[in-house]
C-alpha cells in the first residue's frame, strides 16, 4: 500500500500534463501512488495519461463522463490506497521535495493537516506566498486565529498546499460538494480541519501555482452571482467558528468572522522587479561526463545538490544560504575562536562571515562569549536549524546510495576513507582549520 495518494483532476490540460505529471512521478519520495481522472477530455489529454501510466505502474488512470472537478476529486479520494492525501491541480507543478518534505513533517509532528507554503507563478516570474510564521504544532483554534486576519487568503483556501490523512476523510465522510462551484476547497478544508488536533505549517514552498485564464472566478462571475455565492460560503465560515470557539468568544469575535463577506480570494501579486519575486527555476546544466574526470564532476554535482537541500533548510529558518553554511561549520568544530577556522570550511570570505554570525546571534541560534584573547561561537539555541542540516546530510547521502547494497554501501565507505585520507594529507589538514 503506498504512503501517499497523489490525486490529479485532468480536463483538456494537453498543454501542461506532462509537465505537470513528471514532477509528481520524478519526486525524491517514491512511496506514492498517482491517481490521474479525466474527467471528459477532449484533446489529447487522455492519451498522455495512458502514457505515463503504460511508463510507471504506480500510476492509476481512471476515464469518466465530464462531472465537474469537485466529484473527480470525490472519485480520486475513494480509489486512494494511501495513509496520506495530496491534490495537484493539472496546470501546475510542485518540488521535488514537495511529497518529502509534507510526509517528513506529517510524521515528525504527528500532524493531522500539514500546510505549506507555495509559489505563484507569472510568465517567467515566481514569487513565495505564506501566512503563518510559526512552524510550531497549532491546535484547530489557533489555526483558526490566524485564518481570521487573511480569511479569503489562497494559503487557507486551496487544497492544493496541503497534506491529508485519508483516516480522517473516511471516518468523518469528508468530501467535495459537488453543488458548490465557487470555494469548494475552501468548504472542503472547513470541514476537515473540524477534525483535526494537530496543525503543523510547513515553512518551505510545495507547488508551484499557475494562475490560468479560463478560471471561474475570471469567466462568467458578475458581481450579484459572486455576493450569492460568497454569503452561501460564509455560512460554512461562520458555522466552523460556532464549532470552534466557545459561545462567549464567538459572540466577541464575530464581526471579524464576518469580514469574510468583503475579503475578496487573494494569493497577492507576484510583480517583476519587486522583493520576494524571482525567476521561474531553470534546470541544471549537465556537464560532459566525457571530457571531465569522473571525480572532479562528482564532487561538482553533489555539492550542487547539498546546496539545494541547504537552501530548504534556510527558506524554513528565514535565513541565507550563507547563514546555514556559517552555522553548519560552527556545528561541525563545536567551538570557533576565529573567522579564519570558518573561512577554510566555508570558502566564503571574513566579511561575509562576520555578517552571517550578527544573524545567527541576533535571531539566537547561536551564542558569542567575548574571552580575553579571542571570541567563542557555539551553537547554543540552533537546535531546529541542527536537525534541518542533518536532513540535508541524510537526504544527500539517500540520493548518493539509492540503489546500492549493503555490499556496494561497505566499498563505498572504505573509498571515501581512502579518498578523504589522501586529500587530507595532501592539504595539510590540521586541528586548526578542521
Amino acid at each position: 500500500m503506498p504512503t501517499v495518494s497523489v490525486i490529479v483532476p485532468v480536463y483538456n490540460a494537453e498543454n501542461a500534463l506532462s509537465r505537470c505529471v513528471s514532477s509528481i512521478l520524478d519526486q525524491e519520495y517514491k512511496d506514492l501512488e498517482l491517481i490521474l481522472l479525466d474527467d471528459g477530455s477532449t484533446d489529447q489529454s487522455p492519451a498522455i495519461c495512458d502514457d505515463f501510466a503504460k511508463q510507471d505502474d504506480r500510476v492509476i488512470v481512471i476515464h469518466k463522463p465530464n462531472s465537474g472537478v469537485s466529484d473527480t476529486r470525490n472519485q480520486g479520494i475513494h480509489q486512494a490506497k494511501g495513509t496520506y492525501i495530496q491534490f495537484l491541480d493539472a496546470d501546475d507543478w510542485i518540488p521535488k521535495d514537495s511529497t518529502k518534505m509534507l510526509v517528513r513533517t506529517a510524521q515528525e509532528r504527528n500532524a493531522d493537516l500539514v500546510v505549506g507554503e507555495f509559489y505563484r507563478v507569472v510568465g517567467e516570474n515566481l514569487s513565495r506566498k505564506g501566512s503563518i510564521e510559526t512552524d510550531r504544532v497549532l491546535t484547530t483554534k489557533e489555526y483558526a486565529e490566524f485564518m481570521k486576519l487573511s480569511p479569503a487568503d489562497y494559503y487557507y483556501g486551496v487544497i492544493w498546499n496541503k497534506l491529508y490523512k485519508k483516516s480522517i476523510l473516511d471516518e468523518y465522510a469528508i468530501q467535495m460538494d459537488p453543488s458548490v462551484s465557487f470555494c469548494e476547497d475552501f468548504i472542503f478544508n472547513l470541514e476537515y480541519l473540524l477534525h483535526c488536533k494537530r496543525i503543523a505549517p510547513l515553512l518551505v514552498p510545495v507547488y508551484y501555482y499557475v494562475k490560468t485564464e479560463g478560471s471561474l472566478v475570471s469567466q462568467n462571475m458578475n458581481l450579484r452571482r459572486l455576493v450569492d455565492m460568497k454569503t452561501s460560503v460564509y455560512q460554512y465560515y461562520d458555522s466552523f467558528f460556532r464549532n470552534v470557539l466557545d459561545e462567549k468568544t464567538y459572540r466577541k469575535e464575530r464581526i471579524g468572522i464576518a469580514s469574510f463577506l468583503v475579503s475578496g480570494a487573494t494569493d497577492e501579486f507576484t510583480i517583476p522587479m519587486a522583493p520576494g519575486t524571482k525567476k521561474v527555476e531553470t534546470p541544471h546544466v549537465a556537464l560532459d561526463r566525457a571530457r571531465i574526470d569522473t571525480l572532479t564532476i562528482g564532487a561538482r554535482y553533489i555539492w550542487m545538490l547539498y546546496e539545494e537541500y541547504l537552501a530548504t533548510a534556510a527558506m524554513k529558518n528565514d535565513i541565507s544560504r550563507n547563514d546555514v553554511l556559517v552555522f553548519a561549520a560552527i556545528s561541525l568544530l563545536k567551538d570557533v575562536h576565529s573567522l579564519r577556522q570558518l573561512a577554510a570550511i566555508t570558502g566564503l570570505t571574513e566579511p561575509s562571515i562576520m555578517a552571517s554570525i550578527q544573524v545567527l546571534s541576533y535571531k539566537h541560534m547561536i551564542s558569542v562569549s567575548y574571552l580575553p584573547l579571542s571570541v567563542q561561537i557555539r551553537t547554543d539555541g540552533g537546535a531546529g536549524l541542527l536537525h534541518d542540516i542533518e536532513l540535508a546530510v541524510r537526504d544527500l547521502r539517500a540520493v548518493c546510495t539509492e540503489g546500492m547494497d549493503q555490499r556496494e554501501l561497505a566499498q563505498l565507505e572504505l573509498m571515501l576513507e581512502k579518498i578523504f585520507n589522501n586529500v587530507e594529507k595532501r592539504l595539510g589538514v590540521s586541528n586548526e582549520t578542521a
